[in-house]
């Protein structure tokens, strides 16, 4: 087998940045990982799944996006228990494509460039759930303090006992309750 030369060494470098960058910022990927649907072992399924993808598009010649597709859905459904229903599967599956020809024809600069403006989205994409999870925080803290006044409030003055209760029954601790007429 011959060695690969430095162009094709460069193409699988380049092409192996624009999965990991694609897969990602995949959402349904993401979910899966974080909510542990891959087993204990998620987070390297994802990163396999990186591998796989690469070999995938290296095995196969011309691939159309409806391959790449069928293949990352099964690999969903078999590696995460996800079957995908939101459309995205398709732009994934475009978007690995495109990387790969660019890639192969030497395109590596737009590659590059796509892959920078995908980090940028999921740094963004960080700092606001960074941001809304910081929110969230500071106004469960307002909760607990606004409820540790009422509770204050309420302990400093009279002892309220509870009303006594009344209607028919009461001597029992029931209370009949009757359907209205109509």
């Amino acid at each position: 087998m011959a060695t690969p030369g430095k162009e094709e060494v460069e193409a699988r470098g380049c092409f192996s940045q624009g999965v990991r960058a694609v897969l990602g910022n995949w959402p349904v990927l993401q979910i899966a990982v974080e909510n542990g649907f891959g087993g204990a072992y998620s987070q390297e399924k994802a990163e396999w799944m990186v591998g796989a993808v690469e070999q995938y598009f290296q095995s196969n010649a011309d691939l159309e996006p409806e391959e790449v597709d069928d293949f990352l859905a099964e690999v969903m459904n078999n590696e995460f228990d996800t079957v995908i229903e939101d459309g995205s599967l398709s732009q994934v599956s475009q978007q690995l494509c495109l990387f790969f020809s660019q890639c192969q024809q030497g395109n590596g600069a737009a590659v590059q460039e796509a892959i920078a403006r995908l980090v940028q989205k999921q740094q963004e994409a960080r700092t606001v759930a960074a941001k809304a999870v910081a929110a969230e925080e500071s106004s469960s803290e307002e909760e607990q303090e606004a409820e540790e006044e009422t509770m204050e409030c309420s302990t400093n003055g009279a002892q309220h006992s509870p009303p006594p209760p009344s209607g028919p029954d009461s001597e029992d601790g029931w209370t009949l309750v009757r359907k209205k007429k109509k």
